[in-house]
């Protein structure tokens, strides 16, 4: 048999090559940055090259490094997995799930007993932690991302779309487009090009507000909205779930969003049945609740 590098040091390598940075991965791994270092080094040293090119505050991988993920990286995942199949107790039913914190409490929480109902055995861990993709390389099973794309080399599923739309305080003085100049407008850092889409679709690309306020939750710009602090730019899903009663839709007109809500998991992950069980729900239980309200509507 071939001998092989310290399955430590490849681990090391992939975790570097998808966080870009070592003290990202150091975190993932729960190492000092000089051990996760030393792993590096010494698997550069067995395969004889650098992979990767260092810089001031980040690493990246080159063209050799590349080559080399791609050859590796399924099997290292399918390897944690199958370590993970024969070290958990057969009738543990498990899932990690990395879910946006509003998508948590408004949709995913008020949801899950009809889950248990159906698999009484069943344990989610929700965790809304932000860079959920990221999460997937660091213990969680699947992930729920609001995003543009997915990693082609991730299982993704569409889960759902939503159009955008200006959420305000009922009591704002704000009866047309024009009344943002005036005001801030709110955005989740991670969804920045919401209101410029909204702003060319309702046919005022130049339109520029009094400020532009980032969040890192939806939940937050909720509330900030709510207060009168300026006019949340969301998906109309957010307002439809949204139980304060003192937030509205200032105009008729939503746009089309970039942003649309994945499932996704490492594509191995869909094996375990904990996962599968996790995901089959997910799908037939939001589909089942858009059937649902379109009866309704």
């Amino acid at each position: 048999m071939r001998r092989l590098p310290p399955v430590g040091s490849i681990q090391a390598f992939v975790a570097v090559a998808r966080l870009g940075t070592l003290k990202a991965a150091a975190d993932a791994l729960a190492l000092s940055s000089p051990a996760l270092t030393r792993r590096i080094q010494s698997l550069e040293q067995f395969i004889g090259a650098p992979l990767f090119d260092r810089q001031h505050n980040s690493v990246e991988v080159n063209t050799r490094g590349a080559t080399f993920l791609a050859e590796i990286e399924p099997h290292v995942d399918a390897l944690a997995l199958a370590v993970e199949r024969v070290s958990t107790p057969p009738n543990s039913l498990r899932v990690r799930i990395a879910v946006p914190s509003l998508f948590a409490s408004q949709r995913l929480m008020p949801a899950l007993p009809d889950l248990r109902a159906q698999h009484p055995k069943l344990t989610v861990e929700v965790d809304t932690a932000p860079n959920r993709l990221s999460l997937l390389h660091e213990g969680a099973d699947a992930a729920i991302v609001i995003s543009e794309e997915v990693d082609e080399r991730l299982y993704s599923r569409l889960l759902g779309k939503g159009r955008i739309a200006a959420i305000g305080s009922r009591r704002a003085a704000i009866s047309d487009p024009a009344d943002l100049r005036r005001v801030p407008i709110l955005l989740h850092r991670q969804m920045p090009k919401l209101f410029d889409a909204w702003r060319k679709s309702v046919g005022m690309p130049d339109l520029e507000p009094a400020d532009i306020n980032y969040f890192d939750a939806g939940q937050l710009i909720l509330d900030a909205a709510a207060g009168g602090l300026g006019v949340a730019f969301m998906l109309d899903s957010h307002l439809a779930c949204s139980v304060d009663g003192r937030l509205v839709q200032l105009f008729d007109h939503t746009a089309e969003s970039p942003y649309v809500y994945w499932f996704a998991c490492l594509p191995a992950a869909l094996e375990r049945r904990p996962v599968r069980i996790f995901h089959d729900w997910l799908f037939d239980h939001f589909a089942g609740a858009a059937e649902e309200k379109s009866r309704a509507a």
